[in-house]
């Protein structure tokens, strides 16, 4: 599925459950799960896919994520919402960029935190363990913003807050038309007629918004610059 709900746990995160990658002890530690998240059925389905016998992560990048850091961008850190096991995150931290990845499946995360030890990046990615619905990052306090799994128009709209001056959105999500195969998918988590962009608030510039796939593709990808004069 490519939808991710995820319910609520604040500030919540590996950081205190697993401590920052850099740590080796929190790595090893037996990761405390926030109690509004610990029988959510979305975590645990994500965790059940992520632990299936046939599950292999690929780490590849999202293409959203290395078109977004091939461009320009200030000085600052990079933040995934609903992350997963993510080569976008890695990209990022091997550009040197520091990395917070959010997501709902403690598995998930850990996968990435495997890797990212692997390929010696795990000083600079933090890992949060949090419901989308409810967690809030900094305002003004990412270089670029990602997600490419999931869709809340108040979670965006937090997202959209947390841009800096001269910073990038990027975001992809499900169409409407993504009902037209799913029809029980609830239509809260399609983006509508000129969303995402059309949500942006003032001082933004859309570079594209494009939907992705064949006639009546199913999903949706914008990617948004925070204009350097714009109120951020």
């Amino acid at each position: 599925m490519f939808l991710r709900s995820l319910p609520a746990a604040g500030l919540g995160s590996l950081q205190n459950m697993l401590g920052p990658l850099g740590g080796q002890a929190g790595l090893s530690r037996t990761p405390r799960i926030p109690a509004d998240l610990a029988d959510h059925p979305d975590r645990l389905r994500w965790n059940e896919r992520y632990r299936a016998a046939g599950y292999v992560a690929s780490f590849a990048p999202h293409p959203l994520a290395s078109l977004a850091l091939s461009m320009p961008l200030p000085a600052g850190p990079v933040l995934e919402l609903a992350a997963g096991p993510s080569g976008s995150a890695l990209l990022a931290a091997a550009a040197g960029r520091q990395v917070t990845a959010v997501d709902a499946s403690d598995v998930a995360l850990g996968l990435l935190a495997q890797e990212a030890r692997r390929r010696d990046l795990d000083g600079l990615i933090t890992l949060v363990l949090a419901d989308l619905a409810s967690w809030r990052p900094e305002p003004a306090g990412y270089c670029l913003v990602l997600c490419t799994g999931f869709w809340d128009r108040a979670a965006f709209a937090a997202a959209a807050e947390a841009v800096c001056r001269g910073g990038m959105i990027g975001w992809e999500a499900l169409t409407e038309a993504a009902r037209r195969d799913h029809p029980r998918l609830p239509l809260e988590w399609c983006v509508g007629r000129g969303e995402p962009a059309a949500l942006l608030p003032a001082g933004f510039e859309v570079v594209s918004q494009d939907d992705i796939g064949p006639e009546s593709a199913t999903r949706r990808r914008l990617l948004a610059r925070a204009t350097p004069s714009g109120q951020r």
